[in-house]
């Protein structure tokens, strides 16, 4: 039974046959382009269901192509960097990226992530309650998984969306940076806190009216965050 379809972006075709190799084996449909350009028409016309984007590509880098799939798709992306530099991450997360990767990697390591990745997207997807829920100007449809502030539609990657969900879902209580990490990322990632802070500031950039003074997702110092009841 098919996965899903994924688009491996690398401009190495050696490095694509490699890991496209090891998504069919795992059961999942397989596209390639060999640069930015292509990649970002392809989802544009295509199915896609994740995006595997490599960094480092002549003409369109990775992190230009992440930036102009954000513009119109929520297709979970997965940036992969042979650096591993904290900029690296930082900068990828920063364009919409849902997570990274680093090269080299084994066929295991990938294939949690992707599933991991998948998994959040799906469950984004399938809120399936008939309610509106409203946060001031920001509103959430959970029927169409829609987004709006001030009744303009707003843009979420999948992991942005459940991240929102969390605090949607748990308005008023605090949530720490572990409960955060454990219940969008996985088990896996409670020690990565770069990403959870680096997703909460890209999520209050489209959010927020003053991402500095924030009302919809604060920060509560040595505890974690909350979406605060306004009549507090």
């Amino acid at each position: 039974m098919e996965k899903g379809t994924i688009l491996i972006v690398d401009d190495e075709p050696r490095y694509i046959q490699l890991i496209a190799a090891n998504l069919v084996v795992d059961g999942f449909s397989v596209v390639d382009a060999l640069d930015g350009e292509k990649a970002v028409e392809i989802v544009s016309e295509q199915d896609i269901d994740l995006v595997l984007l490599d960094v480092m590509m002549p003409k369109l880098d990775g992190f230009e192509t992440c930036r102009r799939i954000r513009g119109f798709s929520q297709v979970p992306i997965i940036m992969v960097t042979a650096k591993g530099d904290e900029s690296d991450r930082v900068q990828g997360l920063n364009v919409g990226a849902d997570d990274y990767i680093v090269k080299p990697f084994s066929a295991s390591e990938l294939l949690a992530r992707v599933r991991a990745v998948l998994r959040r997207s799906m469950f984004s997807r399938d809120v399936s309650q008939p309610v509106i829920f409203n946060h001031g100007n920001l509103k959430i449809d959970f029927a169409r998984a829609e987004v709006f502030l001030q009744g303009e539609k707003i843009l979420l990657s999948a992991t942005e969306y459940r991240l929102l969900l969390q605090f949607s879902h748990n308005k008023g209580r605090i949530l720490t940076t572990e409960e955060l990490l454990s219940s969008v990322w996985g088990d896996g990632y409670k020690n990565d806190k770069e990403i959870l802070w680096v997703t909460i500031s890209r999520l209050r950039s489209k959010l927020e009216e003053d991402p500095s003074n924030p009302v919809h997702i604060v920060t509560r110092t040595g505890m974690g965050y909350t979406m605060p009841n306004l009549t507090e």
